[in-house]
C-alpha cells in the first residue's frame, strides 16, 4: 500500500503540467506570446526549466518530509541514487506532459484525462504489475511495460521499498549484486514533443486609386527602407481544397482581414506575393520583426490569474525594458487606457469587465514603444464610454507609430484612421483618406420622410420636382430614402419642399444627411459585387 500511495503523490505533479500546458494552447497564448517576440526555442527552454524547477522543489520536500517522519522508505536507501532517480523521472514526466499537450486543446479534458491517467497507473501498479514483477513472467514483457513511465515509475518506488524491508537499504556498492534484484535496470524513454501551433480568380476592372497605390508599391520594391513602415505587394493566401471541395484564396491582390494580419505577424506562410516591414522582408526576418511589432488580437488573450500590472510586465520584459523604464511604461499604459486607479491595475484579469479586457489588450500591443501595430477590431463589445476611452488612447498612440487597424465599424474607422482601404471579398477596392472617399463615392444628400402609406406617391412626386437625378434606396411600411445628388439641389429648397409637404398631407418624420462611410461601403460594395455578377 506504500508503493501506490507514494506513486499517487509522485504523479500528481502531472496534471498540473499537462493542464498548464494545455492552458496555455486553449486561450492562445502561445500565439500571443509569439506575437511579441518571444520565439519557439526560448519559450520551450524556459518552460521546461520552470516545470523541472517546480517538480524539483515538489520532490525535494516529498523526500524531506518522509525522511523527517523516519520512513525507513527514504532514511534507508541512498539519498543521491533516490534523486537521481526522480529526476530522471521527472525529466520523463515533463516530457509526456508536452507530447500528450500536442494532442489536447481543451483543460477540462486534459484534466480529466491526467487524473485518470493517474489513479488508474497507481492501482494497475499495484494489482497488476506488481504481481508480474513477483511472478515468473519474462524480463521482455516487464522491460516493455515499463516503457510506459507510470510503471517505470512503480517499478523504481518498489525496489526502494523493497530494499528498506526488514532492515535493508539500496546503497551504490551493492546495485549489481544479483542477489539484490536490480542486475535489470529500467528502462526510461523521454519522449519530448516540440508543440507548434498549426495554421490551418476573377479579373476585375481596378480604380484609378488602386491603380495609382499599386505603382507607388511597385516603385517602393525596387528599394525597401524603413521610411514605409509596412509594404505590401500581391500578398495571397491560398487553402487547397478538401474533401472534393475547390480550393479558396482567403487574400486576393491584398487581404482579407484575419487572413492578412496572420500573415504579417508570422503564423501563417504566405502562398504568394511579398510583405516588408520596417524594410525587412516578413518570409525571412520575422525574429527581428516581432521585436519592433505590437498585437492586439480581436479576442483576448490574457492569463485570468495574472492582474493587469503583471501582463504589462510580462509583455514589456519581451520587449527589452528593464528597471526604472519598465515601470514607468507600465504606469503611462494603465493611466492612459484608465486601468491605473480603484485598484483595477491590481486585480487578476479574470475579474475585469469586458471593456477593461480590451483595454488591457490595448495596452499589451503599445507597450514597449513598437513601430509598427495590428489592431483586429480593438473597440469591439465596448460601451459607448469605453470605446471614447480607447479611441483617445489610440489616437495619442498613433502620433509616432503605425497602426494596422481592422474594423467592421465606419464610424470606428473616420474617428481613427488616417487612410483606409475598402475590401469586398478580399479585393482593394478604393484607398484614400474618409473626406476623399466620401467626396468620391457619396456626392449626396440622404434624405428620408415617414408618412403613412396613402402619401408614398405625394413624397416621390416632391422629390422628383427636387431633383429628376434622385435615386430610392430604402421603402419600407412608409418610410422612403432618396439619395439626391448635391450638384442638382439646394438644402433651403429642401427644407421649402418639406414645409408645403406637411401642409398638404401628415409627414410622421424626416431627415436630411450628408453621405456617411458606411453609405460609401455599400455602395462600393454594391459596385463590386455587380461587376462579379457581370463578370
Amino acid at each position: 500500500m506504500g508503493v501506490l500511495f507514494f506513486t499517487w503523490v509522485v504523479l500528481q505533479l502531472f496534471p498540473v503540467i499537462l493542464t498548464s500546458l494545455v492552458y496555455e494552447k486553449q486561450q492562445k497564448l502561445r500565439i500571443m506570446m509569439k506575437m511579441h517576440g518571444l520565439g519557439d526555442g526560448p519559450y520551450w527552454l524556459i518552460t521546461y526549466g520552470y516545470f523541472l524547477a517546480l517538480s524539483a522543489i515538489y520532490m525535494l520536500c516529498f523526500v524531506m518530509f518522509g525522511s523527517s517522519l523516519g520512513l525507513k522508505f527514504f532514511s534507508s536507501n541512498d539519498y543521491t541514487i533516490q534523486f537521481l532517480f526522480y529526476f530522471i523521472y521527472l525529466n520523463l514526466q515533463i516530457s509526456m506532459a508536452f507530447l500528450l499537450s500536442s494532442f489536447l486543446s481543451d483543460v477540462k479534458t486534459a484534466a480529466v484525462i491526467a487524473y485518470l491517467g493517474v489513479f488508474a497507473t497507481g492501482l494497475l501498479g499495484s494489482y497488476l504489475f506488481e504481481k508480474f514483477l513477483e511472478s515468473s513472467v519474462s524480463r521482455g514483457w516487464i522491460i516493455c511495460m515499463e516503457l510506459y513511465p507510470g510503471f517505470a515509475l512503480y517499478r523504481g518506488l518498489y525496489e526502494f521499498g523493497q530494499s528498506s524491508s526488514f532492515g535493508g537499504s539500496m546503497q551504490w556498492q551493492n546495485l549489481s549484486d544479483s542477489d539484490s534484484g536490480m542486475k535489470e535496470k529500467t528502462t526510461c524513454i523521454t519522449n519530448l514533443s516540440i508543440q507548434r501551433q498549426g495554421s490551418k480568380a476573377s479579373a476585375q476592372m481596378e480604380k484609378a486609386d488602386v491603380i495609382q497605390e499599386r505603382e507607388k508599391v511597385q516603385q517602393l520594391l525596387l528599394e525597401p527602407t524603413i521610411n514605409h513602415a509596412i509594404v505590401c505587394d500581391d500578398l495571397k493566401k491560398f487553402y487547397p481544397g478538401r474533401d472534393g471541395n475547390p480550393g479558396k484564396f482567403a487574400v486576393k491582390e491584398m487581404f482579407l482581414a484575419v487572413s492578412f494580419i496572420s500573415m504579417m505577424i508570422g503564423l501563417t506562410e504566405p502562398s504568394s506575393g511579398a510583405a516588408y516591414v520596417q524594410g525587412q522582408d516578413i518570409r525571412t526576418h520575422m525574429k527581428a520583426i516581432y521585436t519592433n511589432m505590437g498585437v492586439c488580437p480581436q479576442h483576448d488573450l490574457l492569463w485570468e490569474s495574472l492582474t493587469g500590472r503583471e501582463h504589462l510586465l510580462f509583455y514589456g520584459r519581451l520587449k527589452n525594458l528593464q528597471g526604472s523604464a519598465l515601470t514607468k511604461a507600465v504606469e503611462e499604459s494603465l493611466k492612459v487606457l484608465n486601468l491605473f486607479y480603484g485598484g483595477v491595475a491590481d486585480k487578476q484579469a479574470g475579474k475585469y469587465s469586458g471593456g477593461m479586457k480590451r483595454r488591457l489588450s490595448v495596452a499589451i500591443s503599445l507597450i514597449g514603444d513598437p513601430k509598427v501595430v495590428y489592431m483586429d477590431e480593438p473597440s469591439t463589445g465596448l460601451d459607448p464610454a469605453s470605446r471614447n476611452c480607447l479611441w483617445n488612447a489610440i489616437r495619442l498612440a498613433k502620433q509616432d507609430r503605425a497602426i494596422i487597424l481592422t474594423t467592421h465599424s465606419m464610424e470606428e474607422a473616420e474617428a481613427l484612421c488616417d487612410r483606409l482601404g475598402i475590401f469586398v471579398d478580399g479585393r482593394l477596392q478604393c484607398v484614400g483618406n474618409p473626406k476623399e472617399l466620401k467626396g468620391r463615392y457619396g456626392g449626396t444628400y440622404v434624405f428620408t420622410m415617414t408618412t403613412s402609406s396613402d402619401h408614398e406617391k405625394d413624397v416621390e412626386n416632391m422629390v422628383q420636382r427636387l431633383t429628376p437625378n434622385a435615386n430610392k434606396i430604402y421603402h419600407l411600411s412608409g418610410t422612403q430614402k432618396f439619395e439626391l445628388p448635391k450638384e442638382d439641389v439646394k438644402i433651403a429648397n429642401i427644407f421649402q419642399a418639406v414645409e408645403v409637404a406637411k401642409r398638404n398631407f401628415t409627414v410622421f418624420a424626416w431627415g436630411l444627411s450628408d453621405t456617411t462611410l458606411e453609405d460609401v461601403f455599400i455602395k462600393v460594395a454594391r459596385e463590386a459585387r455587380a461587376f462579379d455578377t457581370l463578370s
